[in-house]
Parts: C-alpha cells; structure tokens; sequence
C-alpha cells in the first residue's frame, strides 16, 4: 500500500535569519620597537683574529638574529619562536661544546665566579680601565632589569661581540625586551650597542638596571 503523503501546510515559512559574514581573524600583535638587527661577522672588526673557538660561537650566537625570534621569557629553545637572555646564552655555549653552563643568568654568573673568571665594573664610564680585559666571546652581567627575589640578583646576561667595524661602536648579542641598537629600541633576539648606561638614583619603587661586569668563558681560548 502506497505511504500517504504529506498535505503542505498554509502557514507560512519563516523568514530565513541573515548568515552573518565570519569575522577576520585578529591580527597578531606587532612587536614593539624596531626590528632584530644582526650583523655578519666581517662587518665586525679584528673578527678573523679571533680565537677559532670564539669565532664559531660568535657566528653561530649572530646566525640567530636572522631568525626573527621574540624575547619569551622561560625559552631556551628556538623552535619556540623566542628565547629570554640566559637562555639564549645557555642555548649558544651549549652548542657550541662549552660543558657545565647552567640555564638562568644569577646562575651563570655563578658559575663564573667560581672559576675565577669574573671582572666586576664599578666605573660609570664606557672608557674605564676596568673594560681592559673585555674580550669577544665574554659574558655581560645586569642585575635590577626587572623585580624578582634571586640571590645573587642577577637578572640579565648577553655575549659581547666586540667593536662594529662601520662605528667602532662595542656591540653585543643576545634576547632582549627593549635595549638599543643604533638608536632604536628593539624586541627579542638581536644585536645591541653594549654600553655601561649607568643610570642616576632610580624613583622609589622603579627598578634601576645596573651593569656589574663580565666573565670569560671556561676553555673558549684553549
């Protein structure tokens, strides 16, 4: 027996609700301040007298800042888009066959001062005599960079360089959330000018970034 069929009703069909068009997807936040800037080795002066150990840790440290990589505080791993100051540092010396380099910038520090290889910097002057035994490939200390409990304080670390052939300018290499270079602010893995930039007596409660020395790495010039 055939199935009945369905009488169409009177009532009317509803008015079909307008499709609403997909809104754009937001676009990423822009990284503030000017874009990572890098240098190739032989825009460096002296660079090919340098030890073979340095210059191969050197090129591979100036290799990451054509990557375009963030600061992101906690990463010490490229592959995550960005790395923060020890472990940019801890990433590099790694790489590069240095042993026993511990992972935050207090500890590096640390682990300087314990073999002997450190040189504290009390000048506020970027000709001091105490900068005589700077050498490309050393370690640069910070503490006051931001608010956190540590002991000892150290709250920054970068990898000097040397002196930009162009300048003459000392310049430097590491992660960053807004040191300078050439006059421009710039926002993750980049070169920067390295300068003592002593500043005077920081306002109650404000945080006054002070450089405190450097260190040479263990075995980089053997």
């Amino acid at each position: 027996m055939p199935e009945p069929t369905e009488t169409p009703s009177a009532t009317p069909s509803p008015t079909p609700t307008p499709v609403e068009s997909p809104s754009p997807s937001p676009t990423p936040p822009k990284r503030q301040g000017a874009p990572n800037a890098t240098l190739a080795p032989d825009a460096i002066k002296g660079f090919d007298n340098y030890p073979l150990k340095v210059q191969q840790l050197l090129t591979s440290a100036l290799e990451l800042t054509t990557r375009n990589l963030n600061y992101k505080y906690g990463s010490a791993d490229p592959a995550n888009g960005g790395m923060d100051c020890s472990g940019f540092v801890y990433f590099v010396l790694k790489q590069n066959g240095v042993s026993g380099v511990p992972r935050d910038s207090s500890e590096q520090y640390v682990w300087l001062r314990r073999a002997r290889q450190f040189e504290s910097v009390l000048s506020q002057k970027d000709d001091s005599f105490e900068l005589e035994d700077l050498k490309p490939g050393d370690l640069l200390f910070w503490t006051g960079t931001y608010s956190i409990e540590r002991d000892p304080p150290i709250t920054h670390a970068m990898i000097y360089i040397g002196r930009e052939k162009k300048t003459g300018q000392r310049v430097m290499v590491g992660a960053s959330d807004g040191r300078i270079y050439q006059g421009q602010s710039r926002n993750g893995v980049s070169v920067f000018d390295f300068r003592i930039q002593r500043a005077g007596k920081a306002d109650e409660g404000k945080l006054r970034p002070t450089f405190i020395g450097y260190g040479h790495i263990p075995g980089l010039r053997e």
